[in-house]
């Protein structure tokens, strides 16, 4: 093939043939680990928003069981009066501060709905009810279900799917232990739904990557497109992280599947289920090939001509010395040399060899500096990338309404002060915070004014702490204060009353006076469970909001 071609056609060749070969293996190679890579990095992401929407869920679930519990061992529903007007007046406001409750009422030991938010079905007879059966005997959770005739007195928001709900009901007995009725709320299913669908909305930019819940029988739960339709793949491990599996539609998804641990006295069974598919995810490898590719081509053209340039200046002085010798062999003409002066071969290979090097050292120089630039890039890009990770730590742990912490940042400084407090045997106060009649604010005024007012309330509440103190937005209208260092009961009052005063003194534009009622707990280096001083926080708050709202009341003050 190169039997009568030239020596530059040749090098040429040679260097781009040399050149596309090493390119394309170190491209190819480079490519197989970053698919590999962004493989792990998306699995792990899939697998980590499925814990964050099991663990999410799972806590929701216990939370309103807690609140039935609490709800079922109140004062005025063990008193024995299932009729009293406090029962009503609670069940009504438990309706109003929880919008996931479509339902909350109390039957009699016989059966019968004795009252109800929105008095329905109250005369009705629910004692064949799964629910009404199982609260008699303890606190009792059920799956997911139709209420026929519930859901014909609801209205229906959501017209392409039934209305379903998730009954929680716990046994109310008097001081003597003798059950006298059953509380019981249903929960909306669209409340579980749109739980678990905020995490894939607020973590993944991908409008195909889904979630699922499963029930513990393997059907789809949610999305109802996907219920009795779709069928997860025989072998989906849960001892994974994540596995890449291939569906019923045709399609290899990142999955990954993970069990919603409720806490709860009722066993589920339920799965979280994430998956996104496999094309989307590598859709940046493949990108990246199209343009290494094109970056490969161009590299080549540049070897290939820069060999026939290096090709040029070797050959021609060797041509040169060739054509030379020919003419003083046949003394056809007067020999030229490759320079001026009368040289050896020597000499003027040694010139060639001269000239070679200078060019070499020239690149050299000129890599560098690039490798200098290069270096430089690199720092600026790690500096940018720590103020970016720093910016995002902020807005992890900070409230985007009130500016001030989170309720995640919060349940991490719970644990932190906990820790704390075992090392050093001091307990610590927790303030919990609602606004009263927040609600009418909302209805009466709007949701920009409501915001306005959260945002004065948590200056406010900012303002009246010290600085020692943790401040954070626990939910809602709701806020949460951490007194550190063991204070004493009469600091605790006194910082709760100054915050209280300084709410209600305070002037709300548009709406004029807000008030704030106040529940507080101290937690002991000799517990276990750092939620229980929550729970005895809102115990205490509850006192304040049946007690007239705009106070503080400790717990302690309780017993």
């Amino acid at each position: 093939m190169f039997k009568h071609s030239s020596f530059r056609v040749r090098l040429a060749l040679w260097f781009g043939g040399l050149s596309l070969f090493t390119l394309l293996s170190v491209g190819i190679y480079a490519g197989w680990i970053t698919a590999n890579q962004m493989k792990i990095n998306a699995g792990e992401a899939v697998h980590a928003q499925a814990v964050a929407a099991a663990e999410l869920l799972g806590a929701n679930l216990h939370e309103r069981e807690i609140e039935i519990i609490l709800l079922s061992q109140a004062p005025h529903f063990v008193r024995g009066d299932l009729t009293s007007p406090d029962i009503l007046a609670s069940l009504e406001r438990r309706r109003t501060l929880r919008s996931e409750f479509a339902w909350l009422g109390v039957a009699d030991a016989t059966g019968t709905v004795v009252q109800a938010s929105n008095n329905m079905l109250v005369g009705q007879s629910v004692a064949q009810r799964p629910w009404f059966i199982a609260g008699l005997k303890d606190v009792y959770s059920g799956d997911v279900h139709e209420a026929l005739l519930l859901a014909k007195l609801l209205p229906n928001t959501h017209t392409d799917e039934p209305l379903r709900f998730i009954d929680f009901a716990a046994p109310i007995r008097t001081g003597d232990g003798k059950v006298i009725g059953v509380v019981a709320a249903h929960a909306h299913w669209n409340w579980v739904t749109s739980t678990v669908q905020s995490i894939i909305n607020r973590r993944n930019n991908d409008s195909e990557t889904q979630i699922l819940i499963v029930s513990n029988s393997g059907n789809v739960l949610y999305p109802q497109t996907l219920a009795g339709v779709s069928e997860l793949p025989t072998k989906l491990p849960l001892t994974k992280n994540y596995s890449i599996a291939m569906w019923d539609d045709g399609h290899r998804y990142l999955t990954s599947q993970v069990l919603v641990d409720a806490d709860s006295t009722t066993n589920f069974g339920w799965r979280i289920v994430v998956r996104q598919p496999l094309e989307n995810a590598l859709a940046p490898v493949y990108a990246m090939y199209a343009r290494f590719l094109v970056l490969a081509l161009i590299a080549v053209i540049l070897f290939s001509l820069l060999a026939w340039r290096l090709a040029q200046s070797v050959s021609k002085p060797i041509e040169q010395l060739a054509a030379a010798a020919h003419c003083i062999k046949h003394n056809t003409s007067a020999p030229r040399y490759p320079t001026d002066t009368s040289l050896s071969e020597v000499a003027q290979l040694s010139n060639a060899m001269q000239s070679m090097t200078e060019s070499l050292l020239t690149r050299e120089r000129e890599l560098e500096l690039l490798n200098q630039t290069l270096e430089q890039q690199v720092l600026q890009r790690t500096d940018a990338l720590a103020v970016a990770n720093k910016q995002l730590e902020h807005l992890a742990t900070t409230d985007p309404l009130t500016g001030i912490n989170n309720r995640r940042r919060f349940d991490e400084k719970l644990v932190d002060y906990v820790q704390m407090g075992k090392r050093t045997g001091r307990g610590f106060s927790i303030l919990l915070l609602d606004a009263d009649h927040f609600k009418k604010v909302n209805d009466n005024y709007g949701h920009p004014v409501g915001d306005a007012v959260l945002q004065q309330i948590a200056r406010l509440i900012t303002s009246q702490t010290r600085a020692t103190d943790f401040v954070a937005r626990y939910g809602g209208e709701e806020f949460v204060v951490i007194l550190p260092n063991a204070p004493s009961a009469a600091e605790v009052m006194t910082v709760a009353e100054k915050i209280r005063s300084a709410i209600e003194s305070a002037s709300f534009p548009e709406i004029g006076k807000m008030t704030m009622s106040i529940g507080s707990s101290y937690w002991h280096p000799e517990e276990i469970n750092a939620t229980d001083v929550i729970q005895r926080a809102d115990e205490a708050l509850y006192n304040a909001k049946a007690s007239g709202r705009n106070r503080v009341v400790a717990y302690e003050q309780l017993k």
